[in-house]
């Protein structure tokens, strides 16, 4: 974001070259979207941290792939309190990672590629070290400085009291409380997730145009959309009121999740984004359970489209996840938006573990060590989950190392950075499993990814790096890029119509258009294949029945 000294920021705005987009109208409501978690991606030059470097060097790897955007994790300058979303710069990479010069670079050779780049924009909070919040704390109460945050006295004779009884995101409080020059203690600051990332204050003109120009900054230099996260919390409610006791309050109520401000704000950002030519997009990480309030942020002139997290949080089952289908393209029919599919990313629980335990479905505060997994019975049913949502009408998200069955790694407490499990005391693994770096080639750690790894890789991972599965024609690499393939070059996958067929309560199966039929096996049992003219793609060896925890498509 901006810094105290304008001249800085001017010369920072202007980009080292032009950088023209592809003009293919609506590419995103069908893409294969690939996302980066840079720190984990590719160590480009032996510190045993992700780079930007890393990332170019891979990049024919992701146009082997077949994916047409990458989603980047946040790259700017950051402490990382909570692994880049407490963001100190949004005009500087941070230089664990690059500089600003190298991502210019990484988005023209990605886009030589046919590969566009998505990045991530935070509009909640910053970070403790951003320098409007450290202006806010030396200037001290009633300063300007502070309107752009959520300062406010406490409760009590002595001001000792939490202003307001929310809940943070990542448990435990959501104030912190200051103190002045001499050491006293002063007024609080609110922070839905760590005391290290401080919300905004979003009735503020400095918030919102500052927001604008961010915006602007990077599609100058070429970036085709912004993932918004946390895109329901940045609003509040000006007057703190608590949670009120009982029910929760209806969704229009609560005083910091989907406040209907919001909706003023992403149009003023949609009208920013069609300022560009090639169709720049917004993508929302929506958190919602109210299907109409859920819609109202794809509305024309509002967001292009949102993540559907209902479906990547459904158990291993028929009926759970046909239901939540249908329910989210019930829900994007009447606003004429995509829907989203994503298995996973870089907060949750790789499908490989999650679907091989007994509750398969996720949520965040059931997340425990120990909790026991089926490592093969997971991989079947993540790579059938892999066909299955790729058959879907939409675009489709692949977390980093998903598409090569990799497992959540349990890792030793000592090496676990989460502020998620450090404010669970210890009681939640946090979200570093699924962070762990990719394994690249090789029989041992770090497997082809750079130096020695910020975070452990197992040393049972020689069979599923890159390299192994390039050689392996059943490998889940081979299953992804078979995929994305297909999806590209099938008519029907491109753009028919769904029509669910009835074969079995434990068999999900659709049509798509009139000649792709997509089959999934959730049950225990092997069924019959309905009739068909080919097999285009399997998980799993047919042998004329479909196993279970298997994903067919077939041609009519």
């Amino acid at each position: 974001m901006r810094r105290t000294v304008d001249t800085e920021v001017l010369r920072r705005t202007a980009p080292a070259r032009s950088v023209r987009l592809p003009a293919d109208e609506g590419w995103w409501r069908t893409a294969v979207i690939y996302q980066v978690y840079v720190r984990s991606f590719a160590d480009g030059n032996g510190d045993g941290i992700g780079d930007l470097a890393g990332v170019r060097s891979r990049l024919p790897y992701l146009r082997a792939l077949g994916v047409d955007a990458i989603w980047f994790t946040p790259w700017y300058r950051s402490p990382l309190a909570d692994g880049g979303y407490d963001v100190e710069d949004y005009r500087e990479i941070d230089p664990r990672f690059g500089t600003l010069a190298e991502a210019e670079l990484l988005i023209e050779e990605a886009l030589a590629h046919g590969i566009r780049t998505i990045v991530d924009i935070v509009p909640n909070h910053v970070s403790d070290r951003h320098p409007w919040f450290q202006e806010a704390l030396a200037a001290g109460p009633g300063s300007a400085a502070r309107e752009r945050f959520w300062f406010h006295p406490g409760r009590g004779v002595h001001g000792e009291g939490v202003p307001t009884d929310w809940v943070s995101s990542f448990q435990g409080q959501t104030w912190t409380r200051t103190e002045d020059a001499a050491g006293d203690p002063g007024e609080w600051y609110l922070h839905l997730f760590t005391p290290q990332q401080p919300d905004l204050n979003w009735t503020h003109p400095d918030v919102r145009r500052e927001h604008e120009d961010v915006l602007r900054f990077w599609f100058d230099r070429g970036v085709a959309g912004v993932r918004i996260d946390s895109a329901a919390l940045p609003v509040k409610d000006p007057a703190l009121p608590d949670l009120p006791v009982g029910p929760a309050p209806a969704a229009a109520d609560h005083p910091h999740i989907d406040r209907d401000e919001l909706h003023d704000i992403y149009r003023d950002w949609r009208a920013v984004a069609d300022e560009y030519e090639g169709e720049r997009v917004l993508v929302g990480e929506v958190w919602l359970d109210d299907a109409e309030r859920f819609a109202r942020y794809l509305r024309p002139g509002e967001m292009h489209t949102a993540f559907n997290f209902g479906f990547m949080t459904q158990p291993w089952s028929a009926a759970a996840m046909r239901a939540s289908i249908t329910r989210t393209l019930a829900e994007h029919a009447p606003v004429g938006a995509p829907a989203t599919w994503v298995l996973s990313n870089h907060d949750v629980t790789r499908p490989v573990t999650r679907y091989g335990r007994a509750d398969s479905a996720f949520a965040f505060d059931r997340k425990r060590f120990g909790t026991p997994t089926d490592p093969e019975r997971g991989l079947r049913r993540a790579r059938a989950a892999a066909l299955l949502v790729a058959a879907l009408p939409g675009s489709l998200y692949v977390y980093q190392g998903d598409e090569l069955g990799l497992p959540e790694v349990e890792l030793p407490r000592e090496v676990i950075e989460d502020p998620m499990h450090f404010r669970s005391d210890g009681v939640d693994p946090g979200r570093d499993g699924c962070r762990v770096p990719l394994p690249w080639r090789g029989e041992a750690s770090p497997y082809g990814f750079g130096g020695r790894p910020w975070l452990p890789q197992p040393t049972d991972w020689s069979t599923l790096t890159v390299e192994a599965q390039e050689r392996d024609p059943d490998s889940t690499l081979n299953l992804y890029r078979a995929s994305i393939a297909l999806r590209r070059t099938v008519p029907d996958l491109v753009d028919g119509a769904l029509e669910w067929l009835e074969l079995g309560a434990d068999v999900l199966a659709f049509r798509r258009g009139d000649g792709v039929v997509s089959v999934t096996n959730l049950g225990s049992a092997e069924v019959p294949l309905p009739a068909h003219r080919d097999v285009l793609l399997a998980s799993a060896p047919l042998r004329g029945m479909l196993p279970p925890d298997s994903t067919a498509w077939l041609t009519l």
